[in-house]
């Protein structure tokens, strides 16, 4: 089973590239932690995975941009309904714990095919999120292979990474591992940590990657500020 908790540790907790990542150090040839997780709402999403866990952190992300978008929504609408008094607009939560386990953001701890997929899905995300500059070269890729094997993660989580960072871009991929809305939402979130977030083919990408998702801009934008991500374009 692949394990998402335990990859996103390994890539934290790797001496080299936690070091590159306080150095402030870009890119792949700096080790995938630090192109996966090296913009400001991956490192503070890094704080998240280790106290919550990684799935759990994610969630947490989804869940508490989710429920503000439903409150802005439901205030909006209170707001246009003949009569109505004018509402004090809400804010962004900046700040998120993990999912409530057992709901439709995380899955029950003995529920193990449904943390697998939710795993492999936020996996594959955040790898074709790194991918959308395109700099993946063939010397960047065996650095990360090298790091990669010498991380504490078994022989089926470590295929798994290496297949999907050999596999050509797949956005129908990262698509279909979103089986509700409510994983979408987590799905983009990975994503978003996954990158800085500051190139115009990043930005390409999560557009296209939100309209594909079928996610609404507004709650897009409640996940960019949840994570401390410059607003979607």
């Amino acid at each position: 089973m692949i394990d998402f908790n335990r990859i996103v540790d390994a890539l934290q907790n790797d001496p080299a590239a936690r070091n590159a990542t306080l150095a402030g150090g870009g890119g792949f040839a700096a080790g995938l932690a630090t192109s996966m997780l090296m913009g400001g709402s991956g490192r503070k999403f890094l704080g998240k995975a280790a106290k919550y866990g990684a799935i759990a952190a994610v969630g947490g992300l989804a869940y508490h941009a989710w429920q503000n978008h439903q409150r802005n929504s439901a205030a909006s609408a209170a707001a246009s309904a003949p009569g109505a008094a004018t509402l004090a607009p809400t804010h962004a939560i900046v700040d998120y714990e993990a999912a409530p386990a057992g709901t439709a953001f995380l899955p029950a701890p003995d529920d193990a095919a449904a943390q697998e997929a939710l795993g492999q899905a936020l996996v594959r995300a955040m790898i074709a999120a790194a991918k959308a500059d395109g700099k993946i070269d063939p010397a960047e890729k065996t650095r990360i292979f090298e790091r990669l094997s010498a991380m504490q993660l078994d022989s089926d989580a470590k295929a798994f990474v290496f297949d999907e960072l050999n596999a050509p871009l797949d956005l129908n991929a990262v698509v279909a591992g979103a089986a509700t809305p409510e994983m979408a939402a987590e799905i983009y979130a990975a994503s978003l940590v996954a990158i800085e977030c500051e190139t115009p083919a990043e930005a390409a990408y999560l557009k296209l990657l939100a309209a594909r998702l079928g996610l609404e801009a507004s709650l897009v934008a409640e996940i960019h500020a949840a994570a401390g991500a410059p607003a979607p374009a």
